[in-house]
């Protein structure tokens, strides 16, 4: 099991657990090949060994529960697109608003965090509307929960934002208030390599 360091806050991680998360993301890649039809691992794991700092921002997507995956490779930029793969929206980043401006307006029962500043924190982005969409494409995901994606500034200022899942074979956007959260929801993020 891939393991968060508990003693430093660098974002970096040890070569133990870079390998380690490493031969993880190999394994789940092989497993999922549906998910990146024609691309292949060494290539994949080639980027990954000359971008360390993205290995510290996959596991923290990997140890919220995420299974980062790639899921796709943009040849102009020559990067990978990994995304979180987990059948339901990531257990470790469940029960928050969308961002701080949400978070600060509650005035009871507050949640612990918000979407917004725990992707930062992780250095990845919630997914777009258009993400979530391209990776349900790939296979069923959120059939019982669901997750925050990007929201545009003009929903935003008028005090929603919105969240996606899949129900009765459709992929489905909502709009709520940016200060709710739910037990079932949290969020997907991506990171490019």
């Amino acid at each position: 099991m891939v393991q968060r360091d508990k003693i430093s806050d660098k974002k970096e991680l040890s070569q133990e657990q870079s390998e380690e998360l490493i031969r993880v993301l190999k394994a789940r890649f092989e497993k999922n090949m549906n998910r990146h039809k024609d691309l292949e691992w060494d290539k994949v794991q080639a980027k990954l060994n000359a971008n360390t700092e993205k290995l510290w921002s996959l596991n923290e997507m990997e140890v919220t529960n995420g299974e980062p995956d790639v899921v796709g490779y943009d040849k102009e930029k020559d990067e990978y697109i990994f995304c979180d793969c987990s059948a339901e929206s990531p257990k470790g980043r469940r029960s928050v608003c969308y961002d701080r401006e949400a978070l600060e307006s509650r005035k009871k029962h507050k949640p612990e965090d918000n979407a917004i500043d725990m992707a930062a924190s992780m250095g990845i982005e919630l997914l777009t509307e258009e993400q979530y969409r391209a990776l349900q494409e790939l296979e069923n995901f959120d059939m019982k929960t669901s997750s925050w994606v990007q929201t545009p500034t003009d929903i935003r200022e008028l005090g929603g934002a919105l969240f996606c899942d899949r129900r009765f074979g459709r992929v489905f956007v909502y709009h709520n208030g940016a200060e709710s959260y739910y037990a079932a929801r949290g969020f997907r993020g991506s990171l490019m390599i």
